[in-house]
């Protein structure tokens, strides 16, 4: 076979499938065109997930007919600097746009249509584009409302490449996947109002938000997230040599399953980074678990010639140039504010929440409805409560002077209290503390917020001198598989270090030694089969010291005060007294919310008050 040249109109659908793989790759194009354009309003519709029409409408510079006739030529494009030199500089770019590929692209696989009209013409021009076959310009009416602007129609998505038809998911998959499109350019440009219109129903529409970024951001991340979110965000807001990072990032309690609501931006484009992510890992590390990811918004700005925008196809990788300055203020930045959120609940009961609750069925619970001989216990005097046990004597925390301190026998539950946290009052089920708080009252999970504070305590030993250990008055034997008694006899050393002395007892056993000080109930049995199970998911090259953390949460799960244990007054007030004077309290190691606080507003709600 000899070595011929393609036609024009082939290489462009061979083009095209790099650049347009689905309707939404095409939605984005368009988009950003507008974008690039100047628009300050963007109107998009969309039927049969954009397969069977897709329609852009800005009110952008517009085209003049010469123009029109290049936008739909290949590599031919208004947005690439020219250097000092008469070069295109690909260092240099400013927009979201710059290859010129999109519209030939579209043309190529499409019925395409683009109506366009400057702001100092006479009239509007249009063109078509039918699988690469061009016709026009040619005058043509402007349907919109503002003097200038373009309008891109796209029919028959894929009608000359009927093949890339069959790789399409169902038209509700898709047109997900445009909204998801628009969704993530409308939060990365606020100023700009978006209306998104599938099968003649609107999506959604968002006027240009007015006022500082920070703010018309926030009000954007509420109209298109929820309000949740926005209730539930830190304001992150730092910069570095000339690197600017800003945005939002979610608490940890309000974490998803999948990662699909974190939204990254580089200089105003929607990416999916390696790197990014990995610094959003790296920043959470510590308070959620390997399983849940992070809600954030984040938006990245430096000099154009500090990141490479042009090495994915799709435009959705980056390299930097200096990535390690870029992780860096990603992970110290958040970090930062997550330490400084404070005593922070994810939200007070939802309304859902409070109105299930407010319609559950009615109890008859008068004393003529309860009849004494089904529930005699109802009509005996209660019984003295059993003895408590101490968490100070023997317990798993032994509380700092200091914070024993603040719950003197005639401070212990004064009526009102100026604590975050405030004043416990009793504990219900063995495993929440109810405190009443100055507006309503805390519902504290003890275990969840007991795992937090040793976790917070074995770093800061680590940090300082090591962990503090014990000997075993008589040492733990704990039988294993052969392959896990060699992973964890390996990491002897490293464990050590954490206060946990363990060596090999044979070859299908262990046997520890020592145990950190600070856990005084620990179940060894099962920490030893957890860290076994946690070794054999790395790598055998992993340094320990790297997952430090991991290993200090797991142990701080098995060292904490359990469901089910009954607590004092004063080990409940201790325990929330600590928890206001640790960072990251609000949530355990696996990202459990620690607490949550029901106002007196709520309260008042359920029970009909003031209606």
């Amino acid at each position: 076979m000899t070595i011929r040249k393609l036609s024009g109109t082939t290489v462009n659908r061979i083009a095209a499938g790099e650049v347009i793989e689905r309707p939404a790759a095409a939605l984005k194009e368009l988009v950003e065109n507008a974008i690039d354009a100047g628009a300050t309003a963007i109107s998009i519709a969309m039927t049969e997930g954009g397969v069977s029409f897709l329609k852009v409408a800005d009110n952008g510079v517009g085209m003049a007919p010469a123009e029109l006739e290049l936008a739909i030529e290949r590599h031919a494009t208004s947005k690439l600097p020219v250097s000092r030199e008469g070069e295109d500089d690909l260092t240099n770019i400013l927009t979201l746009g710059f290859r010129g590929e999109a519209l030939p692209s579209i043309g190529s696989i499409a019925r395409l249509t683009i109506t366009s009209r400057k702001a100092d013409a006479n009239g509007a021009f249009a063109i078509q584009v039918s699988g690469g076959e061009v016709d026009g310009p040619r005058p043509a009416p402007f349907p919109l409302a503002s003097a200038h602007g373009t309008i891109v129609e796209v029919r028959d998505l894929f009608f000359a490449t009927p093949a890339r038809l069959k790789f399409l998911k169902s038209a509700r998959a898709e047109a997900a996947a445009c909204t998801e499109v628009v969704r993530r350019l409308a939060l990365a440009r606020p100023d700009i109002g978006f209306t998104l219109d599938s099968e003649e129903r609107t999506v959604f529409r968002s006027q240009p938000e007015t006022g500082e970024l920070i703010d018309g951001g926030l009000q954007r991340l509420r109209k298109l997230l929820g309000a949740a979110f926005g209730d539930n965000a830190l304001v992150i807001e730092s910069a570095r040599e000339n690197v600017r990072l800003w945005g939002f990032a979610g608490l940890p309690a309000a974490a998803r399953g999948t990662a699909g609501q974190q939204y990254l931006f580089v200089n105003g484009r929607p990416v999916r980074d390696k790197l990014l992510i990995g610094a959003l890992r790296a920043a959470y590390q510590d308070v959620l678990a390997r399983d849940r990811h992070p809600v954030v918004a984040l938006f990245v700005e430096l000099p154009p010639w500090e990141v490479d925008v042009n090495v994915h196809p799709a435009k959705t990788e980056v390299r930097f140039r200096d990535a390690g300055l870029i992780r860096g203020l990603i992970v110290s930045s958040l970090r930062s504010a997550l330490a400084q959120a404070g005593v922070r609940p994810a939200t007070t009961l939802t309304q859902a929440a409070l109105e299930r609750i407010a319609v559950g069925q009615a109890l008859n619970l008068t004393p003529q409805g309860i009849p004494q001989s089904r529930y005699p216990m109802l009509h005996e005097p209660a019984p003295a409560p059993p003895p408590r046990l101490s968490l100070i004597d023997g317990g798993a925390q032994d509380w700092r002077p200091e914070a024993r301190a603040a719950v003197a026998p005639e401070a212990r539950a004064p009526e009102q209290s100026d604590h975050p946290l405030g004043a416990a009052r009793g504990q219900v089920h063995g495993t929440y503390i109810i405190a009443q708080t100055a507006d309503g009252i805390v519902i504290v999970d003890q275990h969840a917020a007991h795992e937090r504070l040793v976790y917070e305590r074995m770093k800061a030993h680590l940090q300082a001198s090591g962990v503090q250990r014990q000997t075993l008055l008589i040492p733990e034997i704990v039988e294993m598989d052969p392959a896990d008694v060699a992973r964890v006899a390996a990491r002897a050393s490293d464990l050590e270090a954490l206060g946990l002395t363990v060596e090999a007892f044979g070859p299908d056993a262990l046997i520890v030694r020592e145990t950190p000080a600070m856990l005084k109930r620990l179940d060894v049995q099962a920490l030893l089969r957890d860290l076994a199970d946690e070794l054999a998911e790395w790598d055998a090259t992993t340094v320990l010291a790297d997952r430090l953390h991991e290993v200090c949460a797991t142990m701080a799960c098995h060292g904490s005060v359990r469901a089910g244990r009954a607590l004092t007054p004063d080990e409940m007030n201790a325990l929330l007294r600590e928890m206001e004077a640790t960072e990251r309290a609000d949530q355990c190691n696996h990202g459990r919310p620690t607490w949550r606080q029901v106002s007196l507003k709520e309260l008042d709600a359920l029970f009909l008050r003031g209606r």
